[in-house]
């Protein structure tokens, strides 16, 4: 445990900020999940708005700093790739 005061408050920051992006990462997880599931259904209308929902929510997670842009971008690719075929 540390015994300075700003290091004190630094363990305070990191477990809020880990919260934060476990959260965000958490939520990322659950829309991409819901965009391949409907993938495997084939419903055209609900699959556009579930991989618009999970590009954006990429773009945010990239945008808090919980994702480094390169994997945020191989992602959104590898998205797009499944929504292509089955458009």
């Amino acid at each position: 445990m540390p015994n300075i005061k700003s290091a004190k408050k630094r363990v305070k920051v990191i477990q809020t900020k880990t919260l934060r992006n476990q959260m965000i990462k958490s939520q990322l997880k659950t829309y991409i999940k819901k965009f391949e599931l409907l993938a495997e259904q084939g419903n055209t209308a609900e699959i556009e708005a579930a991989y618009r929902l999970a590009v954006k929510k990429l773009d945010q997670a990239i945008a808090k700093g919980t994702m480094h842009k390169n994997t945020g971008s191989r992602k959104k690719s590898q998205l797009t790739l499944k929504f292509n075929k089955i458009a």
